[in-house]
């Protein structure tokens, strides 16, 4: 079945936002390229250098080409964000390679707090899907920006909880980090922290 060029498009940017091969000792995920994890690799068998084991060897051999079409079929397809409202999908696309099932549980709580009734499991069905069509319908211009503030607000969380984290949030600098830009890119311009808004929420980071 030919798939959305859209789709493709979406999963081309954030491999491209992923950048290359990176082994943080800071980030949980662990070896990492274009996004996809050793653990991922594991998980799927992809053997790529044919040795019987999945190792930081694969990862570094994972090609741009092979991270879409993981991305595609395993965090696009299989969670079901195709049966999102169109305004969501990248947004929830993007989160569900950033942070797993944690893209879905954040979008429940979001659709809960706004009338829905959902069981919040991390997982699309029938009734997360009709929530927020539904949801969607009532307020097109407003749900889209919700969920990306929801998104930054989970970064934050991280971040307090976990110093070592926090380097992804703020730079060296004292700006907005990769996780706080990435979620301020789903989010309308009028809804992104100012400056002095981002250093008065970090400042009991210290």
């Amino acid at each position: 079945m030919q798939r959305p060029s859209t789709v493709r498009q979406i999963a081309e940017e954030i491999v491209s936002r992923e950048g290359g091969y990176v082994n943080d000792p800071d980030d949980p995920g662990g070896a990492t390229n274009f996004g996809v994890t050793l653990g991922t690799l594991a998980r799927l068998g992809r053997d790529l250098d044919g040795d019987g084991r999945v190792t930081e060897r694969d990862v570094k051999l994972l090609t741009r080409a092979q991270a879409t079409e993981i991305f595609i079929l395993h965090y696009f397809e299989r969670p079901g964000i195709g049966r999102l409202p169109e305004a969501l999908q990248a947004s929830v696309f993007d989160m569900y390679v950033n942070a797993g099932a944690n893209a879905v549980t954040i979008l429940q709580r979001l659709l809960n707090r706004m009338g829905a009734r959902l069981v919040v499991d991390g997982k699309l069905g029938p009734k997360s899907w009709a929530a927020a069509t539904e949801i969607h319908s009532r307020a097109p211009d407003h749900l889209a920006d919700a969920y990306g503030i929801e998104r930054r607000n989970y970064y934050f969380a991280l971040a307090d909880r976990r110093p070592a984290s926090r380097k992804y949030a703020r730079t060296r600098a004292g700006g907005k980090g990769g996780w706080i830009r990435r979620a301020e890119e789903f989010i309308a311009p009028r809804y992104h922290l100012s400056e002095a808004q981002f250093q008065r929420r970090i400042a009991s980071w210290g």
